[in-house]
């Protein structure tokens, strides 16, 4: 049998990588921790210039972070370093643009009433109704309201109704017109 000699301890060598590479041309340009200090030194300056185009926070917010995103993205093609704080500065700007754009959009297509859409007077009127028939179904009795609740609000038949408060079938249509009688009397008196 052939005799294998054992190998020599010394260190195997060192194979660069895919990264090492990237990083090596990333020198060129703006490099990660020259943008994290940008970041420290800068943000709430950037932040200060959105809000002069934006009306809130949040959404100023939005646009630094995502400004600093797409600069740390495309940081190969920022050859000069010294430049990176007007990138990130025409950055902001683009899309503090953008997002108003998006509103002004938005409002746009708001703005138009649809055709089933009430007026306001009409809200106005909806709203007025709805507080006087709650306040009027407080002045029922309790099964009467419970009934009422269960049948027209829940949309329950009588029978689910009887089963569900333990009650019969008799008692639901008794509990049920006697409620309909007080509140037609109620949201007249309140008329």
């Amino acid at each position: 049998m052939p005799v294998i000699a054992p190998m020599p301890a010394t260190r195997p060598a060192r194979i660069p990588s895919q990264r090492e590479g990237a990083e090596d041309v990333m020198a060129a340009g703006t490099t990660v921790d020259h943008l994290t200090e940008t970041y420290r030194a800068h943000y709430r300056s950037l932040l200060g210039l959105a809000a002069l185009l934006l009306d809130d926070t949040a959404s100023c917010e939005d646009v630094v972070q995502e400004a600093f995103i797409r600069v740390h993205s495309a940081r190969n093609r920022v050859r000069d370093p010294e430049k990176t704080l007007a990138y990130l500065r025409q950055t902001v700007v683009n899309l503090s643009r953008s997002a108003l754009r998006r509103r002004i959009l938005g409002l746009k297509l708001l703005s138009k009433p649809m055709p089933d859409m009430a007026s306001a007077e009409e809200g106005a009127y909806d709203q007025l109704e709805r507080d006087a028939l709650i306040k009027a179904m407080r002045g029922l009795q309790r099964r009467q309201r419970e009934v009422l609740v269960l049948r027209y609000f829940a949309d329950m038949t009588e029978a689910q109704v009887a089963a569900t408060l333990g009650i019969s079938l008799g008692s639901v249509k008794a509990y049920g017109s006697r409620g309909i009688a007080a509140l037609r009397v109620a949201m007249e008196a309140s008329a």
